[in-house]
This record gives C-alpha cells, sequence and structure tokens, in this order.
C-alpha cells in the first residue's frame, strides 16, 4: 500500500507533495485506500454539516488514522474540538498512543513560509 500525505482543505492550496483532499468523502476514500504518513485537516468546508469535526468522529469509529495528524483549521473552536476527539480517542485507547496530534492553525489567506517548515517533515 503506497504511502502519502493528505491536506484537507476547500479553500487553501496543499503544501508541496502532499494530495489535495476538498470533501471529507475524499479524505475518507484516500484514507481507506492509502497509509497516510500526515493528515493535515481544515474544520470549515463547503458543506456546513459535513465538516472536519464529522471527519474526525468518522476516523474514529472507523480506526481510520495517520501517522500524524494536523488540525490547520482557522477556527479556534472546531479546530480544538476535533483536536480534543482525537485526544480522547487515545485516552480511550481506541487511537494508538503513538501518533502524533498537533494543533496548529493556519492563516486563511497567507501561509507563512516557517508555517510550512512542520510540513517539510513529513518527507
Amino acid at each position: 500500500m503506497n504511502k502519502i500525505s493528505v491536506f484537507l482543505d476547500d479553500f487553501r492550496e496543499a503544501p508541496a507533495g502532499y494530495v489535495l483532499a476538498e470533501t471529507i468523502d475524499e479524505c475518507i476514500d484516500l484514507l481507506k485506500d492509502f497509509r497516510i504518513e500526515h493528515l493535515s485537516l481544515d474544520h470549515d468546508l463547503l458543506s456546513k454539516t459535513r465538516n472536519g469535526l464529522m471527519l474526525v468522529q468518522i476516523m474514529i469509529k472507523e480506526k481510520l488514522f495517520a501517522n500524524r495528524i494536523t488540525i490547520h483549521s482557522a477556527n479556534s473552536v472546531g479546530g480544538k474540538a476535533m483536536y480534543n476527539s482525537l485526544k480522547q480517542a487515545q485516552r480511550d485507547f481506541t487511537m494508538p498512543d503513538d501518533i502524533t496530534v498537533s494543533l496548529r492553525p493556519l492563516p486563511i489567506h497567507y501561509i507563512p513560509p516557517r508555517a510550512l517548515q512542520h510540513y517539510l517533515r513529513v518527507r
């Protein structure tokens, strides 16, 4: 099974070397079909009801994880809810505790080059 890194976002461009998923359905398909090295998630997507938190809930229920997960949403409430859900899954032994989970909000309109260093470590 091939190893890839995935960037879920309907507005920002994916960093170099990442596969862009614009919907949670695209992201779920990638999680099922590939080994994901790094998964970077946004909360607010075009669909108001199918957002990043719903994806995280599906990931936990179906045990679809990546080696490293970053929440990059600029929505502080939604991003924290996603982060807390993943950390709770680790405390509940639903998700392996060796998966690194990070909360690193990215600005919507401009991503400073320094912020992308987090994504360059994946390779």
